[in-house]
């Protein structure tokens, strides 16, 4: 228990109360290139922030502890707070920062869990911009990065939003022009999860040129010559600077769909009910669906009356940044 006067300073030097939105993504092309050195993955994906979002709340505390309050997801509720992500983040910042007062933070969670949704990383990031606004402190974007990364893969986007391009393990990041806004239905599975090391296990892409044998290597550079592998790579750059959402496409479907065909009727279901576009949200379980007009989603909505679903809208990276207060 610290003093009043000691307390006072930290009420001083730090925001009453900071909220801010952490927002869910869908990939719009995941391409995984193979499998590297490391036993990560070489992916190209085309990051895009939706509307459906968690919640984040900073507070003073009266002690010099991290305290996580976790409403609307009982697992996560239930884990040791040292192994989640938005402790871990404040918890790197504050060494960083050598900042000894506490403070309490409550994460209200919407975002489906194990959904292919990047509800983990987006509060990861949620929490290093919330607690940076909260203490009324700044990070070079360099450093933020350099933070962000290690608490996972899909971490560093978030520090960005809107419409980027991910290479590497999906942690090098790259914004691309946003499009205009786009009517989605998520649909979020009941009893179904993918565990994400699972989907990758999966997928069993080669390894690259780095681990390969001689013959391996002689074989990939065949393969990145052919006519199908150039046609593949045309088409993800044509999304890239495309100003629509179509050519969608995401590696882990075939390999998911064969282990759990209910998501694979998911899919058909929201191309029936109007969908332009339907596909896997990164290594699943849910299944998005890009429609003409938030009306039609709401109707497709109706056909899944046993799992949960999620009316929403693409946010562009200047939206973004108005509704996370970031300066960069």
């Amino acid at each position: 228990m610290v003093g009043a006067k000691a307390f006072a300073r930290v009420n001083y030097l730090a925001m009453p109360e900071v909220r801010i939105p952490s927002f869910a993504k869908i990939n719009l092309r995941l391409d995984i290139v193979g499998k590297r050195a490391d036993n990560y993955h070489e992916l190209r994906t085309i990051f895009q922030t939706i509307s459906l979002h968690d919640e984040l709340r900073f507070r003073a505390s009266r002690n010099s502890k991290i305290s996580l309050a976790i409403h609307g997801n009982d697992r996560l509720a239930q884990e040791l707070i040292g192994k989640n992500l938005v402790f871990r983040a404040v918890d790197a910042l504050r060494r960083e920062l050598k900042i000894r007062s506490g403070v309490e933070i409550d994460l209200r969670k919407k975002i489906p869990a194990g959904g292919g949704l990047g509800g983990g990383s987006s509060n990861a990031a949620a929490a290093l911009l919330g607690y940076l606004q909260f203490i009324r402190k700044r990070l070079p974007l360099e450093r933020l990065i350099e933070i962000a990364t290690p608490l996972g893969a899909d971490v560093p986007f978030f520090l960005f939003g809107g419409r980027a391009l991910g290479v590497n393990k999906g942690d090098e990041i790259y914004p691309l022009a946003d499009v205009k806004k786009h009517a989605i239905l998520v649909v979020a599975p009941q009893g179904i999860h993918v565990p994400t090391p699972e989907a990758f296990r999966w997928v069993n892409a080669p390894p690259l040129p780095s681990s390969q044998t001689p013959r391996q290597k002689a074989a990939w550079s065949r393969q990145l010559t052919n006519r199908r592998a150039n046609s593949k790579l045309s088409k993800f750059c044509a999304l890239c600077w495309s100003a629509q959402l179509a050519g969608l496409s995401n590696d882990f479907e075939a390999a998911v769909f064969r282990r759990h065909p209910r998501l694979a009727t998911i899919k058909r279901e929201l191309l029936r009910a109007g969908a332009a576009e339907a596909m896997l949200a990164g290594s699943g379980s849910a299944v998005f669906g890009v429609f003409p007009s938030p009306a039609l989603a709401r109707r497709a909505a109706v056909g899944f009356p046993s799992d949960q679903t999620f009316v929403c809208e693409t946010i562009s990276r200047d939206r973004y940044k108005r509704l996370v207060k970031t300066a960069f």
